[in-house]
C-alpha cells in the first residue's frame, strides 16, 4: 500500500511538473524583444477606426515615434518613402504615443506625409512593448516573430536589410 502511495505521488508530481514548463515555453512563446511571438493588439488609425495589429501573413514594420521627438523626425522622410515603396508586401505601422489624432494629423499633413499611423493616446502599447524611448523600431516576419529591435533612428537601408534576411 505505501508503495502504491509512493508511486501515486510521484506519477502526480511528475504530471504537474510536466505542465510547468509546458506553461512556462508558452509563456515565453509571445513578448517584445527578438524571437518572440508579438503580441495581438488594437489601435485607432487616425480617422478613427480600430486596427488589429500582429497577425501573421505580412512582415510588419512597427515605428514608435512623437511630433516632438527630434530623431523621429529625422527618420520620418525615409520611413515615409518606404512605407509607400514597401506597402504591397510589408505592413508598416508608425504608432504614435500619447498625442492626439488632431495634433498628429496635421503634423503629417504640414510635412507631406502620408504612412499609416496608429494612435496609442494613453501609452499603453507602448507600455506593452517596453518602449522606453523614441523612435524604437521593431521589425516582424510574416509568421508573427520579433526579427529585428532597434531604440534610435532607423534608416530604410537597414530595414531593406533586415527584410531581405527573412
Amino acid at each position: 500500500m505505501c508503495k502504491s502511495r509512493w508511486m501515486t505521488g510521484l506519477l502526480l508530481f511528475t504530471f504537474l511538473l510536466g505542465f510547468a514548463f509546458i506553461d512556462k515555453a508558452a509563456a515565453e512563446e509571445t513578448g517584445v524583444t527578438v524571437g518572440k511571438s508579438i503580441p495581438l493588439f488594437n489601435a485607432s488609425d487616425l480617422n478613427g477606426q480600430s486596427v488589429q495589429v500582429g497577425m501573421p501573413g505580412k512582415p510588419y514594420v512597427l515605428n514608435f515615434w512623437a511630433t516632438w521627438c527630434p530623431p523621429c523626425r529625422e527618420e520620418l522622410p525615409e520611413l515615409n518613402q518606404f512605407a509607400k515603396q514597401y506597402s504591397a508586401n510589408v505592413e508598416f505601422k508608425a504608432i504614435n504615443i500619447q498625442e492626439s489624432g488632431d495634433a498628429v494629423g496635421a503634423f503629417l499633413s504640414n510635412n507631406g506625409y502620408d504612412f499609416p499611423v496608429l494612435l496609442d493616446a494613453e501609452g499603453n502599447i507602448a507600455r506593452d512593448f517596453r518602449i522606453r524611448s523614441v523612435p524604437t523600431t521593431l521589425v516582424v516576419d510574416a509568421q508573427g516573430v520579433i526579427r529585428y529591435r532597434k531604440t534610435g533612428t532607423v534608416t530604410m537601408a537597414e530595414l531593406e536589410n533586415v527584410l531581405s534576411g527573412l
